[in-house]
């Protein structure tokens, strides 16, 4: 676990010094449309990697929000869309419900902090792909994280009962 911990540690590193060298070529890739009115593109450049097939990339909008010791989250659905003519993919976050949390009763004293809240949903779990960037379209008040996950070299065998 601990190693998994830290290859996603690195390749959050790496992606994002691959996301600053590229931050001004979105348009040099494709005319991905302007965000619209209340929205923001927010655009991750993923660093070329062997074998793209044992990544996955896993998007993390959220907010900062006030909290204290129960879970909280915020509810949405990452669509994927079809840039015309192009066949290349985009994402929109079109809306955000919550903040849900746990009801649990907070040990007394326990202070509130700020903290990211992700959105959990479906479709923020997407294909790794070096040669175009995800272009994400989220509300002007979401910020878009991510995370790069690998597989194991280690392979299990099922055992027939």
């Amino acid at each position: 676990m601990g190693s998994l911990r830290a290859r996603a540690t690195i390749g959050l590193l790496v992606a994002g010094l691959s996301t600053l060298a590229h931050a001004a070529k979105l348009e040099d890739v494709a005319p991905y449309p302007k965000a619209e009115n209340g929205f923001t593109r927010q655009v991750i450049y993923l660093p070329k990697q062997d074998q793209e097939e044992n990544f996955q990339v896993e998007v993390l909008a959220g907010k900062t929000l006030e909290v204290d010791c129960n879970r909280q989250r915020l509810g949405g659905a990452l669509d994927e869309k079809n840039l015309e003519g192009w066949g290349y993919p985009f994402y929109r976050l079109e809306k955000v419900i919550g903040p849900m949390s746990t009801l649990m009763a907070c040990p007394p004293g326990t202070a509130k902090k700020r903290a990211f809240v992700p959105v959990v949903g479906d479709g923020f779990m997407l294909r790794y792909n070096s040669k175009l960037p995800l272009v994400i379209y989220a509300p002007k008040d979401v910020e878009v994280r991510y995370r790069i996950w690998s597989a194991s070299d280690k392979v299990g065998t099922a055992i027939a009962e």
